[in-house]
């Protein structure tokens, strides 16, 4: 049987052979394409966790705004003591008004439990998300007092409950969570007035800066606060 089919296509040409081959092999052809490319999404995640970042930064905005120059510059000021290098994610989607918006929820998770963000800068939903799983750090506590008490007097400081979770009845009580500051609202600051701005003239939708609570590159993290926040 099999030395008939070879004959066949053997005796084939051009797009009739192509077709022939697809018709008796394309379960084959498309399991090989799956498994190359598992194998290199594989080879590279392997290769970009063992890369360091001296910051690992997710970006997700309301807007279509591009600040990879503002990041750019981040980076140059952040190592200008000559160490280090900063990865900015801004391919990261998160809207809970998309239907798979659990695949991007998963994503994050993953991003976050194998430290691969350090901070981020972002919309409501993924915000929220953040507060829910836990992954916010309280920012009473890791920033330094001067700059913690000149968010508190602009009122830039987010309060919220983190770890909420709903019951098998749909309903949460904010007394199973854990009160803090988690987060800071970047709406009125100059990155905010650059980068937070509808297209349309609307009200802007909030847009807020948080350090992940798993980071082991605090201090950098901090300092990108305090950047994002001048």
């Amino acid at each position: 049987m099999k030395n008939d089919r070879f004959k066949i296509i053997r005796s084939l040409h051009g797009l009739k052979k192509l077709e022939y081959i697809w018709d008796y092999y394309r379960y084959r052809i498309a399991a090989g394409i799956v498994i190359l490319i598992i194998t290199v999404t594989a080879i590279n995640m392997l290769v970009e966790g063992h890369r360091h970042y001296r910051l690992d930064i997710c970006a997700v905005l309301n807007t279509e705004d591009d600040c990879s120059s503002w990041f750019k510059d981040f980076e140059k000021s952040l190592t200008a003591d000559g160490g280090g290098r900063i990865r900015v994610n801004y391919d990261q989607p998160f809207d809970y008004d998309n239907r798979y918006y659990y695949v991007q929820e998963l994503e994050v998770m993953t991003t976050v439990s194998s430290y691969r963000m350090d901070a981020a800068v972002c919309n409501g939903d993924m915000y929220s998300y953040l507060l829910a799983i836990n992954a916010c750090a309280r920012l009473d506590e890791v920033l330094d007092h001067e700059t913690f008490e000149s968010l508190m007097a602009s009122g830039a400081l987010k309060e919220d409950t983190a770890a909420l979770q709903a019951d098998k009845n749909g309903n949460v009580n904010p007394a199973d969570g854990i009160p803090g500051y988690y987060g800071v609202d970047l709406t009125e600051t100059a990155f905010g007035q650059a980068y937070n701005k509808p297209a349309d003239g609307s009200d802007p939708e909030p847009l807020y800066a948080v350090i992940i609570s798993n980071t082991d590159n605090m201090p950098d993290a901090v300092t990108l606060i305090r950047d994002l926040i001048r």
